[in-house]
């Protein structure tokens, strides 16, 4: 398999459909992961890792499953009802004549989860863009640039690293400058040795990313109803038929102070519902064959015997920084995915204990789709 290359990556980053992008993204990281893998050897590279969170995020991006979800749950909610309840009682106090029964789905259109989605996905979708356009360029330079390195070369490897941003993250780029040399090392060592400096380049790379993801992850996690007034308007519309619609010019004229408190209650359970759907779609990962991560939920199985105890003292060094619970999966599920440090503590063991797992290498698209998105089409089926 071909590198991809620079302008390949450029390309990709350049386009504007967000849903053909991402899954451009996703098959790219692939690729690259394989290359890389050409020259690091069987480890699990960062790019292995970027090609299911990559997939992964194209279903937030495309908004798969998330209305349905909050549907379901909006139809079981016993606060929601409640607020509901709350609203329709206040109206009736002030003598509004409501209908006697207000179907869901019209409440549901009233108050329009999807416009919430559709900015959560967005702030994915420019997450997934920023990543790859920074990380996987470069990576795409490093292979061509290593590609005929026979042995460690320390200078060749300052060149290269002489091309990325010194400083710390967001800005700088002295974490990709240390996961860049590590790989370098890497290619050269066997058992423990090279284990550990692969997981210290994946690990160095993945901290990069997350302080640069921050943003983008806050913003669709947090993504809410954003203007109350047109709720309240769009309900009201809804509870009162047109049959009275003055009682309702009366209400949302002067009356409002009566049903405010009841309105904001169904906002605040509204958004919580909608902040718990995006959360729970972004703490899920799905892995090659069929394997389903929750990312809230403790990691299960062992750490490799390469990595069950670690020597290189660079990785002690950042595995004591970033995991609490070192050398043990005990309270690894991420509590607040928008939390960095229970984000960071999550992707250090999720690392460590997949890092040799020679299933995350599988393709995560069928050769049909691939041949699609060559030509720059939206595949169809399962994506």
């Amino acid at each position: 398999m071909t590198a991809p290359t620079l302008d390949e990556i450029d390309r990709i980053a350049r386009l504007s459909n967000p849903i053909l992008r991402n899954l451009q993204i996703t098959q790219c990281y692939y690729e690259i992961s394989q290359s890389v893998a050409g020259f690091t050897g069987d480890s699990a590279n960062w790019c292995t890792f970027a090609t299911w969170a990559s997939k992964q995020a194209g279903q937030t991006i495309r908004q798969e499953d998330l209305i349905r979800t909050f549907e379901e749950r909006f139809y079981l909610s016993d606060k929601i009802s409640a607020a509901l309840e709350g609203i329709a009682s206040n109206l009736r106090r002030i003598g509004a004549r409501l209908h006697t029964e207000v179907p869901r789905k019209a409440m549901l259109r009233a108050i329009n989860p999807g416009a919430a989605f559709a900015r959560a996905g967005d702030a994915v979708a420019r997450g997934n863009k920023k990543v790859f356009e920074e990380i996987g360029r470069e990576f795409a330079r490093f292979l061509e640039f290593f590609g005929e390195q026979t042995h460690f070369e320390p200078d060749k490897t300052a060149r290269f690293c002489a091309g990325l941003r010194a400083g710390e993250p967001p800005e700088g780029q002295r974490l990709l400058s240390q996961a860049f040399t590590s790989y370098c090392e890497a290619r050269f060592q066997n058992g423990q040795e090279k284990a550990e400096l692969m997981l210290l380049a994946n690990l160095s790379a993945g901290f990069h990313e997350q302080i640069r993801l921050q943003p983008e992850i806050v913003q669709a996690l947090n993504a809410a109803i954003d203007n109350a007034a047109e709720l309240k308007r769009n309900l009201m519309t809804v509870l009162l038929p047109d049959l009275y619609v003055r009682a309702r010019e009366k209400v949302l004229r002067g009356q409002m102070t009566y049903v405010n408190a009841a309105f904001a209650r169904l906002i605040e359970e509204v958004n919580s519902l909608i902040r718990q759907v995006i959360t729970d779609h972004l703490m899920t990962l799905h892995l090659a064959g069929a394997e389903v991560l929750r990312l809230g939920r403790d990691l299960q199985g062992a750490f490799p015997p390469e990595l069950a105890e670690i020597r290189n003292p660079k990785l002690r060094e950042m595995l004591e920084r970033i995991d609490i619970t070192l050398n043990s999966l005990v309270e690894s599920g991420a509590k607040d995915w928008a939390d960095f440090t229970d984000r960071m503590h999550f992707i250090a063991d999720f690392f460590r204990v997949y890092q040799e797992r020679q299933q995350l290498f599988e393709a995560p698209f069928t050769t049909e789709q691939v041949a699609l998105l060559k030509r720059g089409a939206k595949p169809d089926g399962r994506l």
